[in-house]
């Protein structure tokens, strides 16, 4: 691992800054209308492209996910199966790094619902959900799989 991935790591959770990892790594950020994707990192430009009009906790997290295709350094969109372990890889990744267990415990104190979680740890319910499954079986108050209203 470099000095910049383990710089990359230092702060986690609440104080995680994907932006500052994205500058650290010169890689910018150019924001632009899409639509079919919400971000995109292009390797041989070495910028991370992202969609405009999102929400601060929407860019936090989707750029979370993005600076993982760097670290891990993907060149591309890998066919099929490929292609789904790179997104989970990075999905996990980020995930782990916008969510301390330090900073979920407390929260799971509380918060009466995983949509008040996500908002107080400043992650979409998307990420948090990821994050709950990577956790899976340490008792999180919360249901990690949406459920149906009919089926129970």
């Amino acid at each position: 691992m470099s000095n910049t991935q383990v710089a990359a790591l230092a702060t986690l959770g609440l104080a995680y800054s994907p932006v500052s990892v994205l500058e650290q790594l010169a890689i910018p950020v150019v924001r632009m209308w899409m639509r079919d994707t919400w971000a995109v990192w292009c390797a041989s430009r070495r910028t991370v492209i992202l969609a405009s009009g999102l929400s601060a906790t929407q860019e936090r997290c989707i750029l979370a996910h993005e600076v993982e295709h760097v670290l891990i350094g993907d060149d591309g969109c890998a066919p099929g199966p490929a292609a789904v372990r790179q997104e989970r890889y990075a999905d996990r990744e980020a995930a782990r790094k916008l969510i301390a267990i330090s900073d979920l415990a407390p929260v799971a104190q509380w918060a009466p619902d995983i949509r008040a979680a996500a908002a107080e740890l400043n992650v979409t319910e998307r990420m948090l959900r990821i994050r709950l499954h990577d956790l899976d079986g340490e008792g999180w108050p919360w249901p990690t799989r949406a459920t149906s209203r009919t089926a129970g």
